[in-house]
């Protein structure tokens, strides 16, 4: 959380920093997991496969994409949502 935080301060200054105050923290669920991870090893030593991105990377130009597409991120969230 925090380093999303950090990165919306860091590539929108206009916004006016501090983003991290705007954490809420809510009451955990039972069996909720506290963290969440991945082992790509098993997927790099069978397939050779690697990471195109660092989580890093991957997260920084995420922000990114968000903060450039303003206009598409207000259109999905003025959308209906769906109940079943």
């Amino acid at each position: 959380m925090e380093l999303i935080c950090d990165l919306v301060d860091e590539l929108a200054p206009q916004l006016g920093g501090g983003t991290r105050k705007l954490i809420t923290f809510v009451k955990d669920r039972p069996g909720h997991d506290r963290r969440y991870a991945i082992d790509a090893s098993k997927i790099q030593s069978e397939l050779g496969w690697v990471p195109a991105h660092t989580f890093e990377t991957g997260i920084r130009e995420t922000v990114r994409w968000y903060l450039e597409n303003q206009a598409w991120v207000k259109s999905v969230l003025a959308k209906p949502t769906s109940t079943f």
